[in-house]
Parts: structure tokens; sequence; C-alpha cells
């Protein structure tokens, strides 16, 4: 073990740690019945659409506007009271699903965070100032080196050294790449490391910021593929995030490589490679049609989840797709050994636009307003000599706060933590310069609480302050979008789990019990036949297999 995967390890919370209050546990009913369903099972096919609320599962599995998806339900287990683990950015919501843990183990509270014991990727000797603004999105392929556009999809080819911090362990500096910023191991590693000669494979929306899924040995997913959602499409001047019609095509290129992966290919579908034990991909397609304004056709019609135009064809191409990838199973002679999840990193809120709250980002301008962080945003990798977000000349020990429909704060001093507590409750209405956290479903999560959950802020990774607005605040002006994610908003947790499992091998359930999403990472391990105790984060948090018998509610 290198001295990098050490320094990861003493970040973990103690295995005497007790499971986060939001962990759902699940029974381990029907031992011989669930032995008899898995013992065949040797692929898994894990798929995640971001926004799949579960309201939209249910609404298209009644309505019959889904028929591969009501497939799959037929021969699975479809769990309608599924939630994220407390937050929901993509990277705490896909770490749920593939570590079995929440950020309180994993680490990994957004994209763009925050850690006080990083050095910046300029620091090569580890001897400035600590506190780095993590960056790991679209910038982190070599391509936005010193500010350069995104032109490639594969992101350049390598990763940008601008937007590698580095950390001191034992005397040595040392970079920190996305595997190393993730505390616990991936069901990709527990796969290859403990079934011989298996694959695995995943794809995803940025080509480099996504590194982590390899875990800490940087070497669990075989094939990662190096796409980009936010590279410029030569076909059209723009990024595939424009139109969700134009998502689309993003996503095929992953529902192509699943299809390759299936016919015996690598990603690419130029090279022969045995079919993965463990691979699947994200779509962008739904999310993207989901916070486009209401007014030009995207999100809901109203507070049942009557999708808009935009909602409705993109949950048609996500069926759509779905039937490819069984189809090729069947096809090739896989579909009796290759159980399939589907599910979601997070949800999108607010589904009610009568809902919708956008004062602009009312939170950082309070916080600025009172010095607790540098005024006009200039704080971290906001705050750099080009004026290029993560270019490596970024601002170091500022402090930092995230926000979308929550606000995640990391203070610049920490001593200041009671005062900045009592500020923000003196300013929770809507009205300027409130943060509109008046509601009985706002709260500001700090102290004990907070660390019970996600872990102490004094260990450098876990904000200071978590702030859930009322449902339906989004801290922006943007009239681009009217849904946003990142949050514990019902609309956010709340998501769409299927597991179905490969032909005559189960019947139609459906399990009402609340579940978390960080249950399906031992779930898949189970399937493969191998102990989810391998896990780190199923150890630390006590995660359970999700329940498939007939539960009592």
């Amino acid at each position: 073990m290198n001295r990098l995967a050490r320094w990861m390890g003493t970040c973990v919370v103690t295995a005497s740690s007790i499971a986060s209050p939001l962990l759902a546990h699940a029974d381990n009913d029907n031992r011989h019945d669930r032995d008899e369903h898995h013992k065949k099972i040797s692929h898994v096919l894990l798929i995640s659409v971001d926004g799949l609320h579960e309201q939209d599962v249910a609404r298209c599995l009644s309505g019959n506007t889904c028929p591969n998806l009501a497939s799959l339900a037929k021969s699975g287990t479809t769990y309608t009271n599924a939630y994220t683990p407390g937050l929901s950015d993509s990277f705490p919501g896909l770490a749920a699903l593939v570590t079995g843990g929440s950020p309180k183990s994993a680490g990994l509270f957004y994209d763009v965070s925050y850690d006080r014991t990083l050095y910046a990727p300029s620091d090569t000797t580890c001897t400035g100032k600590q506190g780095w603004n993590v960056v790991f999105d679209e910038t982190t392929g070599i391509d936005a080196e010193n500010g350069g556009a995104l032109t490639h999809l594969n992101g350049g080819g390598a990763f940008n050294p601008q937007a590698i911090p580095h950390a001191k362990i034992n005397g040595a500096c040392i970079p920190v790449y996305p595997h190393n910023y993730v505390k616990t191991n991936t069901i990709f590693e527990v796969v290859k490391q403990n079934m011989h000669a298996s694959r695995t494979a995943w794809a995803d929306k940025h080509a480099w910021g996504y590194d982590w899924l390899n875990g800490p040995s940087g070497k669990g997913v075989d094939d990662l593929s190096r796409t980009e959602i936010n590279s410029i499409d030569p076909a059209t001047g723009t990024n595939y995030t424009d139109v969700y019609t134009h998502t689309e095509t993003f996503d095929n290129l992953h529902v192509q490589s699943i299809i390759h992966e299936i016919d015996g290919k690598d990603s690419t579908g130029s090279v022969n490679a045995d079919v993965p034990a463990l691979f699947g991909t994200n779509f962008q397609t739904l999310s993207v049609a989901q916070k486009a304004p209401v007014a030009s056709g995207g999100g809901y019609l109203d507070a049942s989840f009557t999708p808009g135009k935009d909602v409705a064809d993109a949950i048609s191409y996500v069926d759509d797709a779905l039937g490819k990838m069984v189809a090729e199973l069947k096809a090739r002679n896989l579909a009796d050994s290759t159980l399939i999840v589907v599910t979601a990193k997070h949800g999108q809120s607010p589904t009610d636009h009568t809902k919708l709250v956008k004062n602009g980002d009312t939170l950082t301008s309070l916080l600025e307003a009172n010095n607790y962080l540098d005024h006009d945003g200039k704080f971290g990798q906001a705050s750099t000599t080009s004026g290029n977000l993560n270019d490596g000349t970024g601002l170091v020990g500022t402090g930092f706060v995230q926000t979308d429909d929550v606000g995640l704060i990391w203070l610049r001093d920490q001593s200041q933590l009671n005062q900045v507590v009592a500020t923000l409750k003196a300013n929770l209405s809507c009205n300027a310069p409130g943060i509109c956290a008046d509601g009985p479903q706002a709260y500001i999560l700090t102290g004990q609480r907070l660390a019970s959950w996600f872990g102490n802020p004094a260990n450098g990774r876990t904000p200071d302050i978590i702030v859930q607005p009322n449902p339906g605040v989004i801290y922006t002006s943007s009239k681009s979008k009217d849904e946003e994610h990142g949050g514990n908003a019902p609309d956010d947790s709340h998501l769409g789990l299927i597991v179905a499992y490969p032909d005559g091998h189960h019947h139609e359930r459906q399990i009402d019990r609340r579940v978390s999403t960080t249950q399906v990472a031992p779930t898949i391990l189970r399937a493969l036949g191998l102990e989810p105790e391998l896990l780190q984060s199923v150890r630390l948090e006590g995660t359970r297999p999700l329940p498939e018998g007939n539960q009592e509610q």
C-alpha cells in the first residue's frame, strides 16, 4: 500500500461509528430463496438515470409509457421508498450506489467542494497554506488547462495538472487525483480483486472527474469511458447540455459502449474483451429536460409529477435505450445471467413549479456581507489570476460555499461558527437578505448532529454548516433552469429503484419500506456471490443489502 493510500485510510471514520440516521436497514429474510435467485448471476448492469424520481417510475408503469422498464419490473423488485443518504449531488449520489456509504465514509459531498488539509496544485512542496477548493468536474481534463476550451470529447486525453491538489504524506508532497480523494473502496475494486479475471466498465458525464470510481487503488475500472458532456460538439458548436435532444446524442455514446461490451468488445468496439462482470452507465437526458424552463417545455406540469413535453420525451428515450441494451443481452444469450439495476444518483427539485423560488444566491451574499467570506465570490478556485476557473492559481485557505438547492459552507475561520449560525438564523425569511429557510422542511445543520450524519468538520472534509432551504428554493437568478439538485429536499432524494433479476429467477414484487440507495452496492456484491463487507463503507456504516422478500411494512 502506498503512502497516499495509507493516508486516505486514516481519513475514514472508525468502524465503531454508528450508521447515519438517514440509512435504511434491511432484514436478511428468505435466504434460501435468495441464494437460488443469485447462484447463476455472473454479470451486473447498473443503470443510473439522473433525475429519475420514484414518481416518474410509478407514473410511467401505470400509464404504460415505459414498456421496457415495465418488463424489467416484472422480473424483479420495485422499491417505492428509496432515498439518497442526505445529499444528492452526482458525486455523493453515485458514491452511495458504488461504495455503500454516505458522505460520512465516502468523503464525497459535491464535485466542487473543499478540503482543509490539502495544498494547492501549484504547491508541489506542500509548504504553503492549506485549504483547497477541490474542483473535479469538466475542468479536470487537460483541455481546461489555463482556461482552455473543451474541444475534445475525451477531455484532452489526460488530467489537467492545475486541477490536482497535493497532500503531505509522511513528509512527502503527493498529488491527490480523484481516485485518491474518495475515502473508501468501490464495488469495481471489490469485483476485480475477488472475481478471477473479471472485467469492469463504466461510462459517465465527465471524462476525468469521475476517475474516483477507480477507488483508492486507482485500478477499479478496467474500461472507464473518457466522455465529457461539456465538450464542444463539432457538429453544433455547443456542448451537449444545451437542449435535451442534444444530450440524447451524448447518452447514445454510452448506450453504444454498453452494447459493445455486451458483444465482447471494449467500450469503443475496437478491441476484443470479456463481457464485464460489473458494468454500467449514467443518463443525462432526463436531467437536462427537467431543468429546462417550464415556459419552454421543460419540467413538470403540476404537483402530481405530470411530465411536460421534454420530460415525457426524455423518459421515452431512456426507456427505449434500456430496451436496446436488454435486447442485446438476449441476443448474446446473457439475459439469463445478468442482474440489471435501474436507479438514479439524484432527483430534481422542485417538480411543482409553483414552489420555485429564485431570489439569487442570497446565502453566499449574506456570508460575504458579514465578512465570513471574501466579497464578490473571491474565494478558492473562483479567484484565479486569469479569471478562468480551476487554472491552478486560485486562493488557498479561503473557505468555500457551494450552493444549488442546498448550501454547503466551509468557513474561512472555524472559530466564527456560532457567529455565522446566529447570522443565518436571524435571516431565515425569503425577503432580502434572507436565505429562504423558514419553513418546516428547512434546517441549518451543524455541530454534533452534522458530525453524526456527515463526519466531523475538524477533520477537514466535512462542511461546517449545511443549509437546507425551503423545498423549491434554488440559490440562483439563472433563467436557464427551473430545477436543481444537491440537497435533501423531497424531490431531490426520493428516487426510482428497480432490481431486475435474470429471466425466470424472480417474480414481480413491490417493497414499500424505506430503503437507502447505499444498499444497492452490497446488493450487487451479494448477487455476484461476494461478501458485502468487502466494501469498507458497508462495514463502517452497517449498510445491509436491499430486502427482497415480503417484509412487514
